[in-house]
């Protein structure tokens, strides 16, 4: 790849040049690095959906700067969503809104409705600003193959795509702050509707407007990280409650398998001495969400790395801040139910 130099302001004039020809950049935000493209370029979007191997019905989320002009991106912005754009922009929280005729559809998988974010990192509002004068948005989904693991580094970019002739360009930016993705709201049917948890969680949200968010229905938009399966990693992942896990563990391992294991409880607590853990590959994961969520994509990666059979993972627990873990990883497990009773035969 031959932009790998830190992002600074030679780094950012070259990937603005890069975009405004209808080329891929690979640039870091404070949730997970995204891979962007001139959003109201369609053969540019193509490439996105070329590259990630991702259904072109899936749309992207438009990423602006935050001087950016919302109502040319969107023919509705009501007083509830500029509240929360006040409130949570620049940051972690991606608006769903009717999409204005004049914005290709493309980048909206076809719906009339459009996904619009401001991120805080730095480098991405750097490049926000100077692409189009500030006045474009660069449409990017999480830079990694479709329903795969979301990178936090650009390393791990650089791995996923190392042999995509597409992609020229990964901004550095360090490792994402947030580690996952943006929070979704859908204010495009008047009803404020939770399509994907997040950073920014519902009782921040009902704070502002007044109102929980509604859970989705049949008629929600299509969403970034809705779909049943999503950031999976290529090892079979499988969740297992607190007071299940050692025994589990001890079995799998008695059947000749390879294990990783990815828990947030003490060793002491879920039961399994030194013994139960010895020689396999392990990541101990902060005891509360925030540090969790940062830590959980890399960790997932380095456990798929290690050449497991299954990677077990202690459930988290069932409450409100940790909502945002437990989708992401009911989704890398989903399709995997299976697995432990086949591996236990």
């Amino acid at each position: 790849m031959s932009i790998e130099q830190p992002s600074g302001a030679v780094a950012i004039a070259a990937a603005v040049r890069l975009l405004e020809q209808g080329g891929l950049v690979a640039f870091p935000t404070e949730t997970v690095y995204g891979l962007g493209a001139d959003a109201e370029n369609p053969a540019a979007v193509g490439q996105i959906y070329l590259v990630k191997g991702r259904p072109a019905n899936h749309p992207l989320i438009v990423h602006l700067a935050p001087e950016a002009d919302i109502d040319y991106w969107s023919d509705a912005v009501d007083e509830s969503a500029r509240r929360l754009m006040a409130a949570f922009w620049p940051g972690p929280l991606t608006l769903i809104l009717s999409r204005a005729s004049h914005i290709p559809d493309t980048v909206a998988g076809g719906q009339q409705s459009i996904g619009l974010r401001c991120p805080s990192h730095p480098v991405a509002q750097a490049l926000l600003r100077d692409f189009k004068a500030g006045r474009g948005g660069i449409a990017a989904p999480s830079a990694n193959r479709f329903g795969h693991v979301s990178p936090t580094l650009a390393q791990h970019v650089r791995d996923e795509f190392r042999d995509s002739p597409l992609l020229s360009c990964v901004l550095e930016g360090g490792q994402s702050a947030v580690g996952i993705e943006s929070t979704i709201l859908d204010l495009s049917r008047g009803t404020p509707v939770l399509l994907r948890p997040g950073h920014v969680d519902s009782l921040q949200i009902a704070e502002v407007l007044g109102v929980m968010p509604a859970l989705p229905d049949a008629a929600a938009p299509r969403a970034s990280g809705t779909l049943a399966s999503h950031y999976a990693p290529r090892t079979p992942l499988v969740m297992v409650a607190t007071d299940e896990l050692a025994a589990i563990l001890t079995n799998v391992q008695k059947a000749g398998r390879r294990v990783a294991l990815m828990h947030h409880s003490g060793i002491e607590n879920i039961g399994a001495g030194s013994d139960a853990v010895a020689g396999i590959a392990r990541a101990v994961m902060p005891g509360e969400p925030v540090g969790y969520a940062h830590d959980l994509y890399a960790a997932l990666r380095r456990l798929d790395q290690c050449g497991a059979d299954l990677i077990l993972v202690e459930t988290p627990p069932d409450s409100a801040p940790w909502q945002a873990v437990g989708d992401r990883l009911k989704r890398a497990a989903h399709g995997s139910a299976d697995v432990l009773a086949r591996m236990l035969l």
